[in-house]
């Protein structure tokens, strides 16, 4: 199973197999309520490695991730858009779309066992654009 990141905004960031390792998508409602809620948040959770650039490569996107999570909420462009694939067997199994995504948390961690980094990525969609969240799969890459 592999996963890919793409923002759309005023620069591009994409994330690919190599990078990502787990990808979580979440609803969420307020746990106190005793009917189904308006109240409805959406959430992608990633977490993967960041890389080094070798022999001339261009450097992956995590350095434009953390730029991103830099962006006040005053600025338009801290909402973007984000889609995550999940692919197995070249078929996308899931496809998550959140046209207004902005970053909740977004931490760097880095260990001298390993040589490289990792990066946590916590997005949500922006709530009152909840109902443009699209969930699709079940189709060839």
């Amino acid at each position: 199973m592999g996963f890919r990141l793409k923002v759309e905004g005023p620069e591009t960031i994409e994330l690919g197999i190599e990078n990502i390792l787990t990808v979580e998508f979440s609803t969420d409602t307020p746990d106190d309520s005793n009917a189904r809620s308006t109240d409805l948040g959406t959430s992608l959770r990633i977490t993967g490695k960041i890389l080094t650039a070798v022999d001339g490569e261009e450097a992956d996107s995590t350095m434009k991730l953390a730029q991103w999570s830099l962006v006040p909420g005053e600025s338009a462009d801290c909402y973007r858009k984000a889609t995550v694939d999940v692919i197995s067997a070249s078929q996308v199994v899931r496809q998550f779309h959140l046209p207004n995504a902005f970053i909740v948390d977004y931490t760097e961690d880095y260990g001298d066992e390993d040589g490289i980094g990792t990066f946590y990525l916590h997005m949500k969609q922006k709530k009152d654009k909840t109902p443009m969240v699209k969930f699709e799969g079940g189709f060839e890459e």
